[in-house]
């Protein structure tokens, strides 16, 4: 029903029990997903995270039938140093990343603070450090390690931090794009194509105003259309993923809201 690169991420569906999610998800015609794997906005996946829960989620996700592309997670304060539990946080979202079958692990740009903790400069190094570190331990899993690199929460809320930590990345570390919080900057997601496109793979789609990342697909001023073609120009081949954390709509509205975007969407991937 809906274009086979574009899928739906839990977190639309985030009020639901994780097999109760994949069911409506399932059900509206979708066939991959993104995990949501976020402390706070999204509870599919413990954050205390141990074997058994792995195994757990991992089962849940293999009875929905539906593929998963990525695992988007959270593994604390990438601008802080590092600790035993990180790297234990890391290992088990990697096994689960693995045990879904994704291609991917997906983690932020640093803190949920604009505020650096020591300086921005030596911020963003250590967010660097931390990802490509991120990136190895995926590489040696058979998995990729991707960063939405632009977060208007985060360290990196505007395009201008968003081009400072991609610089300090290894080239392997993809990017992903999410529409949302590009407009919520106050910025273009053409300009956003224009200086990262080579290095985006992956596509997170919600509707925006300046300052507002939670409204729903056609609430916003999010220009799919134009930000879709330049993707499609810079020769972008990857996947899209609805990840509609919308606060404009009741639960109960949310199938419906999903299933709208999609197929005003659909049409316009290339």
């Amino acid at each position: 029903m809906f274009h086979d690169r574009l899928g739906c991420s839990t977190i639309s569906f985030r009020h639901l029990p994780l097999g109760q999610a994949l069911r409506t998800i399932g059900e509206l015609g979708f066939a991959e997903i993104d995990l949501g794997a976020l402390p706070g906005v999204c509870d599919h996946v413990p954050f205390v995270l141990d074997a058994a829960a792995v195994d757990e989620v991992a089962e849940v996700v293999a009875g929905s039938g539906l593929r998963v592309r990525s695992v988007n997670g959270d593994i604390g304060d990438l601008n802080r140093p590092a600790d035993a539990a990180r790297r234990e946080h890391l290992e088990r979202l990697l096994e689960l990343t693995a045990s879904v079958g994704a291609e991917a692990l997906v983690l932020p740009c640093g803190a949920l603070s604009h505020t650096p903790v020591r300086d921005l400069d030596a911020d963003l190094d250590l967010v660097a450090a931390h990802l490509e570190w991120a990136s190895e331990a995926a590489r040696a899993a058979g998995l990729a390690l991707w960063t939405e690199s632009l977060h208007v929460h985060r360290l990196c809320p505007d395009l201008s931090r968003a081009t400072r930590l991609t610089a300090r990345l290894a080239p392997e570390i993809g990017i992903v794009m999410d529409f949302s919080h590009i407009v919520a900057s106050g910025a273009d997601p053409v300009q956003f194509v224009r200086l990262f496109g080579p290095r985006i793979a992956h596509v997170h789609l919600r509707d925006a105003v300046p300052g507002n990342i939670n409204l729903s697909i056609g609430a916003g001023a999010a220009d799919f259309g134009a930000g879709f073609a330049a993707l499609a120009e810079s020769g972008y081949r990857g996947h899209f993923s609805l990840e509609l954390e919308t606060r404009d709509i009741t639960d109960a509205e949310r199938p419906g809201a999903a299933a709208r975007a999609a197929r005003l969407l659909s049409p316009r991937i290339r």
